[in-house]
Protein backbone atom coordinates (compact mmCIF):
# COMPACT_ATOMS: atom_id res chain seq x y z
CA UNK A 1 0.00 0.00 0.00
CA UNK A 2 1.24 3.75 -0.84
CA UNK A 3 0.99 5.53 2.51
CA UNK A 4 1.38 8.91 0.12
CA UNK A 5 0.43 9.74 -3.05
CA UNK A 6 0.99 13.27 -4.56
CA UNK A 7 -0.15 14.49 -7.80
CA UNK A 8 0.73 17.57 -10.10
CA UNK A 9 0.91 19.30 -6.61
CA UNK A 10 1.45 23.05 -7.12
CA UNK A 11 1.67 25.94 -4.75
CA UNK A 12 1.91 29.75 -4.68
CA UNK A 13 2.15 32.62 -2.60
CA UNK A 14 0.78 35.26 -4.48
CA UNK A 15 3.59 36.01 -7.09
CA UNK A 16 5.97 33.40 -5.58
CA UNK A 17 5.34 29.73 -6.89
CA UNK A 18 6.56 27.65 -4.13
CA UNK A 19 6.16 24.37 -5.68
CA UNK A 20 5.11 23.03 -9.37
CA UNK A 21 4.22 20.02 -10.46
CA UNK A 22 5.50 17.57 -7.62
CA UNK A 23 4.52 13.95 -7.94
CA UNK A 24 5.03 11.21 -6.23
CA UNK A 25 4.06 7.90 -4.52
CA UNK A 26 5.59 6.73 -1.00
CA UNK A 27 5.66 3.23 -0.01
CA UNK A 28 3.83 2.68 3.17
CA UNK A 29 7.01 2.22 5.66
CA UNK A 30 9.16 4.09 3.87
CA UNK A 31 12.11 6.28 5.45
CA UNK A 32 12.23 9.61 2.84
CA UNK A 33 14.70 11.74 2.91
CA UNK A 34 14.25 15.34 1.46
CA UNK A 35 16.97 17.15 -0.04
CA UNK A 36 17.15 20.57 -1.48
CA UNK A 37 18.52 24.28 -1.62
CA UNK A 38 17.14 26.95 0.58
CA UNK A 39 13.72 28.11 -0.70
CA UNK A 40 13.08 25.03 -2.28
CA UNK A 41 9.61 24.39 -1.27
CA UNK A 42 10.57 21.15 1.22
CA UNK A 43 8.91 22.85 4.49
CA UNK A 44 5.86 24.05 1.73
CA UNK A 45 5.57 20.21 0.76
CA UNK A 46 5.16 18.96 4.83
CA UNK A 47 2.36 21.27 4.77
CA UNK A 48 0.60 20.92 1.99
CA UNK A 49 0.27 17.28 2.71
CA UNK A 50 -0.61 18.28 6.43
CA UNK A 51 -3.35 20.73 4.62
CA UNK A 52 -2.00 23.62 6.44
CA UNK A 53 -1.42 25.80 3.14
CA UNK A 54 -3.47 25.97 -0.14
CA UNK A 55 -2.59 24.00 -3.03
CA UNK A 56 -3.27 22.42 -6.56
CA UNK A 57 -3.03 19.17 -7.42
CA UNK A 58 -3.79 15.90 -4.90
CA UNK A 59 -3.26 14.11 -2.15
CA UNK A 60 -3.68 10.78 -1.11
CA UNK A 61 -2.74 9.33 2.36
CA UNK A 62 -3.09 5.54 2.70
CA UNK A 63 -5.55 5.25 -0.27
CA UNK A 64 -7.77 8.28 1.05
CA UNK A 65 -8.39 11.82 0.06
CA UNK A 66 -6.77 14.53 2.25
CA UNK A 67 -10.09 15.49 3.59
CA UNK A 68 -10.86 12.06 4.20
CA UNK A 69 -7.72 11.51 6.37
CA UNK A 70 -7.58 11.00 10.42
CA UNK A 71 -5.32 13.87 11.63
CA UNK A 72 -3.75 12.00 14.14
CA UNK A 73 -2.23 9.80 11.32
CA UNK A 74 0.19 12.08 11.25
CA UNK A 75 2.74 13.24 13.68
CA UNK A 76 4.28 16.69 12.75
CA UNK A 77 8.00 18.21 14.42
CA UNK A 78 8.01 21.69 12.76
CA UNK A 79 11.60 23.42 11.86
CA UNK A 80 10.32 26.61 13.62
CA UNK A 81 8.88 26.34 16.90
CA UNK A 82 6.34 28.89 17.75
CA UNK A 83 6.03 29.68 21.73
CA UNK A 84 7.04 31.92 23.89
CA UNK A 85 9.76 30.91 25.64
CA UNK A 86 9.18 32.94 28.46
CA UNK A 87 5.82 30.89 29.02
CA UNK A 88 5.66 29.01 32.11
CA UNK A 89 5.11 25.67 31.02
CA UNK A 90 6.58 22.36 31.31
CA UNK A 91 7.81 19.73 29.04
CA UNK A 92 5.32 17.16 29.87
CA UNK A 93 2.34 19.83 29.16
CA UNK A 94 3.74 20.45 25.61
CA UNK A 95 3.85 16.94 24.73
CA UNK A 96 -0.02 16.34 25.90
CA UNK A 97 -0.88 18.94 22.69
CA UNK A 98 0.20 16.36 20.46
CA UNK A 99 -3.06 14.83 21.82
CA UNK A 100 -5.33 17.47 22.08
CA UNK A 101 -4.04 19.66 19.62
CA UNK A 102 -5.29 22.67 22.10
CA UNK A 103 -3.07 23.76 25.64
CA UNK A 104 -3.91 21.73 28.08
CA UNK A 105 -4.47 23.67 30.97
CA UNK A 106 -4.88 20.13 33.59
CA UNK A 107 -3.99 16.95 32.58
CA UNK A 108 -5.53 13.94 33.12
CA UNK A 109 -3.54 10.51 35.08
CA UNK A 110 -4.17 8.81 31.65
CA UNK A 111 -2.51 12.17 29.64
CA UNK A 112 0.11 12.36 32.27
CA UNK A 113 0.46 8.65 31.60
CA UNK A 114 0.66 8.85 27.66
CA UNK A 115 3.26 11.70 27.63
CA UNK A 116 5.32 10.25 30.29
CA UNK A 117 5.82 6.92 27.71
CA UNK A 118 6.22 8.95 24.79
CA UNK A 119 9.31 11.27 26.44
CA UNK A 120 10.52 7.92 27.59
CA UNK A 121 10.46 6.31 23.49
CA UNK A 122 13.00 9.85 23.50
CA UNK A 123 14.94 9.30 25.52
CA UNK A 124 13.97 12.32 27.62
CA UNK A 125 11.50 11.51 30.87
CA UNK A 126 14.47 13.33 33.03
CA UNK A 127 12.97 16.46 30.79
CA UNK A 128 9.10 16.25 31.97
CA UNK A 129 8.73 18.52 34.70
CA UNK A 130 11.41 20.87 33.18
CA UNK A 131 10.25 24.56 32.26
CA UNK A 132 10.25 24.76 28.33
CA UNK A 133 12.27 27.77 28.81
CA UNK A 134 15.24 25.74 30.36
CA UNK A 135 15.90 23.59 27.94
CA UNK A 136 18.46 23.39 25.12
CA UNK A 137 18.19 23.59 21.45
CA UNK A 138 18.62 19.28 21.27
CA UNK A 139 16.57 18.88 24.45
CA UNK A 140 13.42 20.85 22.97
CA UNK A 141 13.74 18.98 19.79
CA UNK A 142 13.34 15.47 21.43
CA UNK A 143 10.24 17.10 23.32
CA UNK A 144 8.72 18.00 20.25
CA UNK A 145 9.72 14.42 18.58
CA UNK A 146 7.95 13.14 21.87
CA UNK A 147 4.88 15.29 21.21
CA UNK A 148 4.80 13.91 17.34
CA UNK A 149 5.48 10.72 18.74
CA UNK A 150 2.23 10.48 21.27
CA UNK A 151 -0.38 10.14 19.16
CA UNK A 152 1.50 6.98 17.73
CA UNK A 153 1.77 8.30 14.17
CA UNK A 154 1.15 5.98 11.13
CA UNK A 155 2.90 8.95 9.09
CA UNK A 156 5.43 11.13 10.83
CA UNK A 157 6.58 14.41 8.93
CA UNK A 158 9.75 15.65 10.47
CA UNK A 159 11.56 19.14 9.37
CA UNK A 160 15.15 19.09 9.79
CA UNK A 161 14.87 17.41 13.69
CA UNK A 162 18.35 18.35 14.34
CA UNK A 163 18.59 21.24 14.30
CA UNK A 164 20.46 22.93 17.15
CA UNK A 165 21.35 19.02 18.32
CA UNK A 166 25.03 17.83 18.66
CA UNK A 167 26.51 15.18 17.02
CA UNK A 168 25.46 12.60 19.59
CA UNK A 169 22.09 13.83 19.85
CA UNK A 170 21.80 13.35 16.13
CA UNK A 171 22.79 9.78 16.18
CA UNK A 172 20.41 9.31 19.41
CA UNK A 173 17.66 10.94 17.00
CA UNK A 174 18.18 8.97 14.19
CA UNK A 175 18.16 5.64 16.60
CA UNK A 176 15.03 6.59 18.31
CA UNK A 177 13.04 7.28 14.52
CA UNK A 178 14.42 3.60 13.78
CA UNK A 179 12.90 2.04 16.45
CA UNK A 180 9.86 3.67 16.47
CA UNK A 181 9.73 2.76 12.48
CA UNK A 182 10.25 -0.88 13.34
CA UNK A 183 7.76 -1.08 16.31
CA UNK A 184 4.81 0.85 14.26
CA UNK A 185 5.73 0.37 10.93
CA UNK A 186 5.54 3.98 10.36
CA UNK A 187 6.16 6.01 7.27
CA UNK A 188 8.96 9.19 7.96
CA UNK A 189 9.94 11.89 5.65
CA UNK A 190 12.25 14.22 7.13
CA UNK A 191 13.95 17.82 5.65
CA UNK A 192 17.68 17.23 5.95
CA UNK A 193 20.99 19.18 5.58
CA UNK A 194 22.81 16.11 6.42
CA UNK A 195 24.55 13.90 4.18
CA UNK A 196 24.83 10.91 6.20
CA UNK A 197 21.23 11.01 6.50
CA UNK A 198 20.34 11.03 3.40
CA UNK A 199 22.09 8.13 2.55
CA UNK A 200 20.75 6.06 5.67
CA UNK A 201 17.52 7.15 4.19
CA UNK A 202 15.73 4.11 1.98
CA UNK A 203 14.26 7.41 -0.29
CA UNK A 204 15.61 10.51 -0.88
CA UNK A 205 13.21 13.55 -2.90
CA UNK A 206 16.26 15.79 -4.34
CA UNK A 207 13.36 18.77 -4.50
CA UNK A 208 13.97 22.39 -6.67
CA UNK A 209 10.36 23.58 -6.20
CA UNK A 210 9.88 20.63 -8.84
CA UNK A 211 10.80 16.98 -8.29
CA UNK A 212 14.38 16.58 -9.54
CA UNK A 213 14.89 13.02 -8.51
CA UNK A 214 13.34 10.37 -6.09
CA UNK A 215 14.29 6.94 -5.52
CA UNK A 216 16.57 4.93 -3.69
CA UNK A 217 19.97 7.20 -2.55
CA UNK A 218 22.21 5.80 -5.35
CA UNK A 219 19.58 6.68 -7.71
CA UNK A 220 18.36 9.87 -6.15
CA UNK A 221 21.65 11.50 -5.40
CA UNK A 222 23.64 10.96 -8.81
CA UNK A 223 26.10 13.77 -9.86
CA UNK A 224 23.35 14.75 -12.36
CA UNK A 225 19.98 15.12 -10.33
CA UNK A 226 22.54 17.12 -7.32
CA UNK A 227 24.00 19.49 -10.22
CA UNK A 228 20.05 20.13 -11.44
CA UNK A 229 19.01 20.87 -8.31
CA UNK A 230 22.13 22.91 -6.49
CA UNK A 231 23.69 24.17 -9.77
CA UNK A 232 27.07 23.07 -8.34
CA UNK A 233 28.88 20.16 -6.01
CA UNK A 234 30.02 21.70 -2.80
CA UNK A 235 32.72 20.74 -0.24
CA UNK A 236 31.30 18.01 1.78
CA UNK A 237 31.21 14.73 0.23
CA UNK A 238 30.67 16.19 -3.38
CA UNK A 239 27.48 17.30 -2.01
CA UNK A 240 26.36 20.82 -0.73
CA UNK A 241 22.69 20.21 1.18
CA UNK A 242 21.63 23.67 2.22
CA UNK A 243 20.18 24.20 5.14
CA UNK A 244 18.28 27.16 6.88
CA UNK A 245 14.38 27.65 6.02
CA UNK A 246 12.88 25.63 3.22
Amino acid sequence: MLALEVQDLSVRFGEFQALEGVSLAVPEGAFVAIVGPNGAGKSTLLKAILGLVPFRGEVRVLGRSLRETDPLWFGYVPQIKTFDRSFPALSLELVVTGLRRRWPFRLSSREKEEALAALSRVGAEALAFRPLGRLSGGQLQRVYLARALIRRPRILLLDEPATGVDRVGEVDLYRYLEAYQEESGATVLMITHDWEAAHHANHVLVLNRRVVGFGPPEKALTEECLRQAFGHLGHAHGLYLGGGHA
